[in-house]
């Protein structure tokens, strides 16, 4: 099929390129705010402004070739391209230059490129493959492992880059398995051990009498988490509300004795967990109900990550990611260290008020309080500069184009062209609410991008080319 370049502009999706260069000229505003050096006097006076010019001049054009490639040479050659990619990332593992204790950028001459940027369209190119061919099954154990081995591949390279939040991104693809039918479970599993390991955490030094109360609160969500589960998949509710009733009958008994004789109320907890586990692996075998062999695993593995996250955390995050982990959840105050960067941060919003200071008339930002400001910190400058106003125009901005994304997904004709755009979507969601998180103090600082915003050729070239091919596959659809 070959595409009809005099209809070109007509089948592409415009409102989403406006957004698109919406997005780009507002981030580069951002980004000469943020970079503006009071002693120069003109707003270019910094090199990055300059820079960052170059780049979006480059992501055009290369957006707007990709517009006039054949759709199906994204699909034939997925895999090479994929291929090429994890090539890139296993050199730079080797032979990229440690740049604040990441190996990450390939430095060519006066250009540095990020191959985990472009490795985000690679992997979509490549599960939407794989995804589209005929007669595939997701809910196939093989199936399955194939796509997760795609997914976890690069995110694995990228790790040995020592960067874990590029690595983190690619989490967003669950997003997209959920909707091509992939179990709810592993979603839920997903939630709950960020849940778990949050509470854990939180409150693993305090204590209720004899009870450690982050173990307690961590096994009780479980226990209600699973009963829950056994409600919803089972037919014979009786069985489980009698289960439910005994379990809080031992637990408020066991809560009122050991208000006399204190002891550990986990061992109580554990035991009707155990039982549980019981209870469901007989069910499932005497009446063949697959679903209980999932909510016991689910319990299992529960309790084994429940132990675990001590380890974890000590042993295997580096001593900057337990830092700023403890200052996320509360455990430690350091305004001056790890918190340094999200306090400015928080502060810089709020002095914005309403409707901000003004075009470069920043105080937080043009005076450097806000390190990493043009880059992960770059809505800092958004809420000082535009206020309240501003930075809610800029969300709702995002959601309209995430929002515009899905409904073009929907409407694919092909497998292999809506995997690819709802990975796009969640590539795009899952930056916009870490990166916010991150500025606004809600999650941990793991350096993720604002799509669009954030000053690097990089990112901005990357995020266009995994746009574009979207728009381009989208365009092929009015062909067909």
């Amino acid at each position: 099929m070959q595409y009809n370049t005099k209809d070109n502009w007509k089948l592409v999706d415009w409102f989403t390129i406006l957004l698109y260069l919406l997005m780009v000229a507002a981030g580069w505003v951002s980004i000469c705010g943020a970079c503006y050096e009071l002693d120069s006097g003109h707003i270019l006076g910094s090199v990055r402004p300059v820079t960052q010019l170059a780049w979006i001049g480059v992501s055009i054009v290369v957006a707007f070739s990709i517009l006039m490639i054949d759709r199906d040479f994204f699909e034939v050659f997925s895999y090479i391209i994929y291929a090429a990619v994890i090539i890139l990332l296993v050199a730079t593992i080797f032979f990229a230059p440690d740049i604040k204790g990441s190996r990450s950028w390939l430095v060519l001459g006066p250009i540095r490129l990020q191959p985990a940027e472009f490795a985000k369209f690679a992997t979509a190119l490549a599960v939407a493959r794989i995804m589209g061919n005929y007669g595939f099954v997701l809910t196939k154990c093989k199936n399955f492992l194939l796509v997760l081995g795609l997914i976890f591949l690069p995110m694995v390279c990228i790790l040995m880059q020592r960067e874990t939040g590029s690595a983190l991104v690619y989490f967003a693809f669950f997003l997209m398995l959920y909707r091509e039918g992939m179990s709810g479970y592993f979603l839920l599993a997903g939630i709950c051990a960020v849940t778990f390991f949050v509470t854990g955490m939180k409150y693993a030094d305090t204590m209720m009498g004899e009870t450690p109360l982050g173990i307690f609160l961590v096994s009780m969500m479980v226990l209600v988490i699973s009963i829950i589960l056994m409600l919803v998949e089972t037919k014979n509710k009786h069985d489980v509300y009698i289960l439910s009733s005994v379990s809080a009958s031992v637990l408020l008994i066991s809560a009122i004795v050991s208000h006399y004789y204190p002891f550990n109320l986990n061992w109580i907890v554990f035991g009707l967990l155990s039982i549980l586990i019981i209870y469901l692996i007989y069910e499932s075998i005497y009446h063949w109900v697959w679903h209980y062999v999932m909510i016991a695993s689910f319990v299992a593995l529960s309790i084994g990550f429940l132990f675990s996250v001590n380890y974890v955390f000590n042993e295997i995050l580096e001593p900057h990611q337990q830092i700023r982990i403890k200052v996320s959840l509360g455990l430690e105050d350091d305004p001056s260290g790890a918190g340094y960067n999200v306090n400015q941060s928080k502060i810089a919003i709020g002095s914005g008020g309403l409707y901000g200071k003004g075009f470069l008339n920043g105080t937080q930002t043009k005076l450097k309080y806000v390190p990493e400001q043009a880059t992960d910190f770059i809505f800092c400058t958004v809420g000082e500069e535009q206020g309240f106003v501003g930075s809610s125009a800029v969300l709702i901005l995002f959601a309209v184009f995430i929002i515009r994304l899905i409904i073009l997904s929907e409407r694919q004709d092909t497998v292999f062209a809506r995997v690819y755009g709802y990975s796009v979507a969640s590539v795009f969601l899952f930056h916009l609410a870490i990166n916010i998180g991150m500025v606004t103090g809600l999650t941990p600082v793991i350096g993720i991008p604002l799509p669009f915003f954030s000053y690097g050729g990089s990112s901005l070239l990357g995020f266009t080319i995994l746009l574009f091919i979207f728009l381009r596959l989208d365009a092929s659809r009015k062909e067909r």
